[in-house]
């Protein structure tokens, strides 16, 4: 059966945050997603939950300045105590709001540092974060993501993100698989989304071109959801996309795709 969570970055931003999680239910979804809780208090995101009867999936670690541009700073020497720093206040909020999976968005690769540094700098990063995370029993992600929409980010395929996890020898990390980065990366979506199954834990979804919602785009997401359910991904279905007209006009998609 597919489970979809509202990713409330993207969607219903025509209210405050906190009004989003009553749409949301409202909309019927049962889980929700976001990039960052840290701008508000965890209490106050958990009553919202509670009151709704909302999941919360997934959402990241701290990313470094999101306003100036950055995008994740786990692969930036300079900047290792502070995204250790961030993976402890991201527990904290964790434990608070009931999340079991978190995403490391690993930033944009830093200019005038060597290619061995900043892997070398991200792998040991992962490994202290899975190592932290494993302990308080929530599973650590990464996310390849396309280096059109984010120029110079540093991991942008399937390919890539497996091969830090093997390398890392980490029994906590994941990938979390973006289809509509996936799409504009490497294509192959079914074939490589089964390839893969047994280190996928989150997968999200926008249509290409534009990250409008399902079926506004070049990608079979009918069939994608019954291939989802064939070979047994049981897993969270994040809506990240940007609605073409408004959120609730636009869901109409979910029944036009039978899920």
């Amino acid at each position: 059966m597919t489970k979809l969570a509202a990713n409330l970055t993207m969607l219903f931003t025509e209210l405050p945050f906190m009004e989003r999680f009553r749409a949301a239910a409202q909309a019927g979804f049962k889980g929700v997603e976001f990039l960052f809780p840290y701008a508000f208090p965890p209490q106050e995101i958990a009553e919202q939950l509670r009151k709704n009867e909302l999941e919360l999936v997934l959402h990241n670690l701290p990313a470094g300045n999101w306003e100036a541009g950055e995008r994740g700073i786990a692969c930036h020497p300079d900047r290792i105590s502070e995204f250790r720093q961030g993976v402890d206040e991201a527990i904290r909020y964790a434990g608070i709001l009931g999340v079991k999976q978190l995403n490391c968005l690993v930033g944009i690769a830093p200019q005038g540092v060597s290619a061995e540094r900043v892997r070398s700098t991200l792998l040991d990063n992962l490994k202290f974060a899975a190592d932290k995370l494993q302990a308080a029993g929530i599973r650590l992600l990464i996310e390849p993501i396309n280096h059109f929409d984010i120029p110079g980010f540093y991991l942008n395929t399937t390919k890539q993100a497996v091969e830090l996890i093997m390398v890392s020898g980490s029994g906590n990390l994941f990938v979390q698989y973006d289809i509509y980065h996936m799409q504009r990366m490497e294509g192959e979506l079914a074939n490589t989304i089964k390839a893969n199954l047994s280190l996928i834990r989150h997968v999200q979804l926008a249509d290409n071109p534009g990250r409008g919602e399902p079926g506004s785009g070049e990608i079979n997401y009918r069939y994608l959801f019954g291939f989802l359910n064939e070979i047994g991904y049981t897993g969270w279905i994040g809506c990240e996309y940007k609605p073409r007209a408004g959120t609730v006009d636009g869901l109409g998609w979910r029944a036009a795709h039978g899920v």
